[in-house]
């Protein structure tokens, strides 16, 4: 791959691993994202969610949130939105509302069904362009730089993002 050694050694954004990723994830979730939004009505947060709770079952808010890699917050606002849609319910533990569970509704259910075989598709269709090989070569890569980015993320103690409505104050 003509890209790896400058991915050792970046020199400028383009050499960087994870500026690559971006770019992948914006060509190619774009038709994910517009067969969700123009087909659909839902945004790419709110289908990570239904494909959670579709493979995974019933969830506490804040399981679903590690699972989506989410913060609570966002999570929260995607459960209200599809909750709104009608495509999950939150169903209250008894004696402790603060431990609500969220699930999938029958429309939710039939929505992930009609859904999931096209997404699908397109990610089989994008995989064809790599040999079997390379993929798994890549599947490995990506398992060994997800586990250091962990441990990196363990190790630092860098601030969490202050995003604000208001645009920074300028100098």
């Amino acid at each position: 791959m003509t890209d790896s050694p400058r991915w050792h050694n970046p020199a400028v954004l383009d050499d960087m691993f994870l500026y690559h990723l971006a770019r992948l994830q914006a060509a190619a979730g774009s038709m994910v994202v517009r067969l969700c939004e123009g087909g659909y009505g839902i945004t790419r947060r709110e289908w990570r969610l239904i494909g959670l709770l579709a493979e995974l079952g019933d969830l506490q808010p804040s399981q679903l949130a590690i699972e989506a890699q989410l913060d609570r917050t966002r999570t929260s606002r995607v459960i209200t939105a599809l909750t709104t849609k009608g495509l999950v319910q939150r169903l209250s533990q008894p004696g402790d509302a603060r431990r609500a569970c969220v699930r999938l509704t029958a429309s939710g259910h039939a929505l992930h069904a009609e859904l999931f075989p096209q997404i699908q598709s397109i990610n089989l269709e994008l995989m064809s362009a790599v040999p079997p090989a390379e993929l798994q070569a890549l599947a490995s890569a990506f398992a060994r730089i997800r586990a250091k980015a962990a441990e990196m993320d363990h190790q630092r103690s860098l601030p969490k993002a202050q995003r604000s409505r208001r645009n920074p104050p300028r100098s």
